[in-house]
């Protein structure tokens, strides 16, 4: 690492979630947005003159080698991170990647154990495990406020018009509503059961192309249940709900929480709401620069045997549809 005062970003594409990054990034300490790569010079000029970025550079590479650069968010479509992250980390750069990191667990285990060789930091920017909501349901639960947990109901949904030019539903740029939104529910999941299920069943719904664009599926625990759903052809309540045999958690719109209350039967006994100052990008980027300082090759809110074990349960999910086009 460079012995900047702080600790250098790149941007990795110019996108919309890039610009939520880059803005986040004021509210973050010890860290700057140095330089921000797109396909397009103009675009990553054009970025980087809204965000007071010092440099913009054309192709990704680029930025892999520059001096300058400590870490990199990989802030382009899902099925460019394995490739990606890869250059990343054999430029010597630490990473953060959105989600989902890979296509494939297949691939998330090929580059966990890259990063590991490599001795760079690498994590998946599950923003939602990170949100002081979601932490403090968390900590509801840790003690033992809601009991034992015996159901999870979360699903995540928007409206997407068929389209086959679409990202969304182009199986070359592993269109398909689970991997895009179907992956909060399932992280959300993971992060208060991370127990292995028992059994797995799934209804889905496929567009005209074979992509899945509608998926619920219920996983089985010994003791619990959690019926999880994601969409692309309705708009969903997108709550998610931890219930336990003493009460239970809500969280409204929980894949970008900024509230949570907690329940004894019907009556509201808690309740919380977070001050963030930016969109919420701020507490992920914030521990992933923390983790990189110190030394870290994983961030402690969200290990790689965690984003893997997404990609396990998305590879679950997905060879119950059949005819799916492969991601």
């Amino acid at each position: 690492m460079s012995t900047n005062k702080h600790l250098h970003w790149g941007i990795v594409g110019a996108g919309r979630i890039a610009h939520t990054f880059a803005s986040d990034m004021r509210h973050v300490d010890n860290s700057q947005v140095y330089a921000v790569a797109s396909r397009n010079l103009e675009d990553a000029r054009e970025f980087a003159r809204q965000y007071q970025i010092p440099v913009p550079l054309e192709g990704y590479q680029q930025l892999f080698d520059h001096p300058q650069v400590d870490a990199v968010y990989i802030a382009t479509p899902h099925n460019l991170h394995y490739g990606q992250v890869r250059e990343a980390l054999l430029a010597g750069k630490h990473v953060l990647c959105e989600k989902p990191i890979t296509v494939s667990a297949e691939q998330c285990e090929d580059l966990i154990a890259l990063a590991k060789a490599q001795g760079l930091f690498l994590m998946e920017a599950m923003w939602t495990w990170f949100l002081p909501a979601i932490r403090k349901a968390r900590q509801w639960v840790d003690e033992g406020r809601i009991g034992r947990i015996l159901h999870i109901k979360a699903d995540f949904g928007y409206p997407q018009p068929y389209d086959v030019n679409a990202r969304t539903y182009n199986p070359q740029l592993a269109g398909g509503c689970l991997l895009d939104m179907g992956i909060y529910p399932l992280a959300l999941n993971l992060l208060f059961k991370p127990a292995p299920y028992q059994s797995l069943s799934v209804d889905y719904h496929q567009a005209p192309n074979g992509v899945e664009d509608d998926v619920n599926w219920t996983l089985r625990y010994p003791d619990s249940v959690s019926s999880l759903g994601t969409s692309f052809r309705c708009r969903l309540p997108n709550w998610a709900f931890i219930i336990g045999d003493n009460g239970y958690i809500a969280i409204p719109d929980f894949f970008r929480a900024s509230q949570a209350s907690l329940y004894v039967l019907d009556q509201r006994v808690e309740h919380f709401e977070d001050n963030r100052l930016g969109s919420g990008f701020e507490f992920e980027i914030q521990a992933a620069t923390e983790a990189i300082r110190e030394g870290r090759l994983e961030a402690p809110g969200m290990p790689l045997s965690a984003s893997l074990e997404c990609q396990r349960q998305l590879q679950a999910i997905l060879a119950r549809i059949p005819g799916v086009p492969p991601k």
